[in-house]
């Protein structure tokens, strides 16, 4: 009889055991999978928002559509002015403009693809609209305009994740307890670039 009680508190012992191991792992394993997530979704963000700021600079506004985005990246391209300067040329003589007139100042222009100059030929750039570690689900993206309060009107964007579709499939409890703490510090409840509300500088929140 004493052997079989021996033999239960050693298997109490083990199972108690494995618990606290297991609730101490557990926190572990989902901080570290949360970081995984978090590093490739902000990742991606910062590619969004180069290709959203060079589509800004060629057509005088954000957008809103991840088609349009991706099409213009893929087919688009960023014109590059050259100066050649002819023998004769002296910039003490003459204004650039005066140079070019008389054919002392060359301009040409030729055009760079915009995949080839922010991300390179390979970059994947069909899956731009994608967030990372979810079975293709899309960020949220939006653009328009705000007014300042000195009355002048800015072009702004918005692309974010909620961590609900980020964090999909890990513990749900530590879900409902990270985003508790992540929205006390950054006022949101995922990761995201810019805001629809403010003329920010196209900052992220996770780099306040």
């Amino acid at each position: 009889m004493k052997k079989v009680i021996q033999i239960i508190l050693l298997i109490a012992i083990v199972v108690l055991g494995y618990y606290v191991w297991e609730s101490i792992q557990k926190p572990i394993r989902f901080n570290r999978e949360v970081k995984v997530r978090e590093d490739a979704t902000v990742a991606r963000l910062i590619d969004i928002r180069e290709a959203q700021v060079a589509y800004k600079d060629i057509n005088g506004k954000y957008t809103g559509s991840f088609d349009t985005l991706i099409h213009f990246v893929k087919y688009d391209s960023f014109p590059i002015t050259r100066k050649d300067y002819m023998p004769g040329w002296d910039p003490d003589n003459f204004s650039e403009k005066e140079g070019i007139k008389r054919g002392l100042v060359k301009i040409s222009v030729t055009k760079k693809s915009v995949l080839d100059s922010l991300f390179g030929k390979e970059y994947p750039v069909d899956r731009l609209r994608y967030i990372p570690f979810t079975d293709n689900s899309e960020f949220v993206m939006g653009a328009g305009e705000v007014m300042t309060g000195s009355k002048v009107a800015v072009k702004v964007f918005e692309v974010y994740a909620l961590y609900d579709t980020l964090l999909k499939g890990l513990d749900e409890q530590l879900i409902i307890n990270y985003i508790y703490e992540r929205e006390k510090i950054t006022k949101f409840p995922g990761i995201k670039v810019g805001s629809l509300t403010e003329a920010t500088n196209n900052a992220g929140n996770w780099e306040k």
